[in-house]
């Protein structure tokens, strides 16, 4: 019976954890098109996905919003898809350079898509998080539809999934190869497409073996980015979670 209380507080334990983390929900910046209705359905689906429940505040950004500063206290900012040059294009330099700043001073950033092709190097209007740029690109609209990703180990780690392969929607998003900046390190392969869509020109084989998920650091901060689309309906949904967690989790320890 002496180790009654103890085995009592433990159990207790469990549930004020819970609760400590409850209190303390992960900070989410959504980046929202006001002036494009369709870009409104990845956005939409995100929201489905980073409830209160699962443990995220989400908060809507437009431009004006992080020209403005109103990165300040989040954990993340996630970029999702609609069309990188035009959200580069709307965040005016002003804005990519908030973006930087808040990313290389703890925050996370998450790219779908054209949020990824934002964060790589290889355009005028990127912010250059990521030392990536995009294998044949001249045929970006390569089409859309259903591929497989194949995950690396720490692709299962991070995005935690025991799957080897997941079929996902894709819709022309980036394919991604290593950058060319020497003052950015290398990414690291999530998980990488094992088929491909070729439509409208696109180079034969091109897509088979590059990179669909990467991730690396950005000064404090944490940047993940996503080729394809997990946030749409059917998933697999879980590894949007999982990487906006992974992205966020150098600024919510130390808050």
């Amino acid at each position: 019976m002496k180790y009654l209380p103890i085995l009592f507080l433990a159990c207790l334990a469990g549930p004020l954890a819970a609760q400590k983390t409850a209190s303390k929900p992960i900070k989410a910046g959504l980046y929202l098109h006001l002036d494009n209705k369709y870009y409104r359905f990845g956005q939409d689906n995100l929201q489905t996905i980073l409830t209160k429940e699962a443990g995220f505040e989400v908060t809507i950004l437009t431009a004006e919003d992080i020209r403005a500063g109103k990165l300040e206290g989040l954990d993340v900012l996630i970029m999702p898809g609609g069309s990188g040059s035009k959200q580069g294009a709307k965040l005016e330099e002003s804005g990519r350079g908030k973006i930087r700043d808040f990313v290389e001073s703890g925050g996370g950033y998450v790219g779908i898509c054209a949020g990824s092709y934002l964060a790589t190097n290889d355009y005028s209007w990127s912010i250059g998080l990521i030392n990536a740029k995009a294998v044949d690109k001249k045929n970006w609209a390569r089409g859309k539809g259903d591929v497989t990703m194949k995950f690396s180990d720490a692709g299962k780690q991070a995005l935690e999934t025991t799957s080897d392969t997941v079929v996902v929607n894709y819709r022309q998003g980036p394919l991604f190869s290593p950058g060319e900046k020497k003052d950015l390190p290398a990414y690291e392969t999530l998980a990488t497409f094992t088929t491909e869509i070729c439509e409208n020109g696109a180079t034969p084989g091109a897509m088979i073996g590059t990179t669909a998920i990467a991730r690396a650091p950005f000064g404090k901060g944490r940047v993940i980015c996503y080729g394809p689309h997990p946030e749409r309906p059917g998933g697999p949904n879980s590894l949007i979670v999982h990487g906006v967690r992974w992205a966020a989790n150098a600024a919510a320890v130390s808050r």
